[in-house]
């Protein structure tokens, strides 16, 4: 039987001796994409991933920023809470900064044609 869970533990390159290992000996990386996993196999259709990358290793980061960027293609609606600035840029359509639990501005990273705004282009 192919679990949906199962399906998403092998595309975010879960690294375990086996599936019933205990999650708290797995690496913080590892962990991370266990939570990632179980979430998307309730099939939501919205998805909010606080700090979905912090503390892990480089190559967990783009594994998780890559399977992000599928589920986005594929209809998902990703929030995505961060504090790392390259991380908003490169990884949101539209950022929301907030301070004090206000929303202090609004932005889009992207053009209507799907190119990055730079600076001194204003996105579309």
């Amino acid at each position: 039987m192919n679990l949906p869970w199962r399906e998403y533990t092998q595309r975010l390159d879960l690294r375990a001796a086996s599936l019933d290992q205990d999650v708290g000996t797995l690496s913080g990386g590892n962990q991370q994409k266990v939570v990632i996993a179980k979430w998307l196999a309730t099939q939501p259709k919205v998805i909010i991933l606080d700090e979905p990358t912090k503390g892990i290793d480089i190559g967990s980061k783009a594994a998780v920023h890559a399977f992000m960027s599928e589920l986005a293609g594929q209809g998902l609606s990703v929030i995505m809470v961060s504090s790392e600035i390259p991380e908003i840029m490169g990884m949101a359509d539209r950022v929301i900064v907030m301070r004090e639990g206000r929303i202090a501005g609004r932005f889009r990273t992207r053009r209507a044609d799907g190119r990055k705004a730079g600076p001194g282009q204003p996105p579309a």
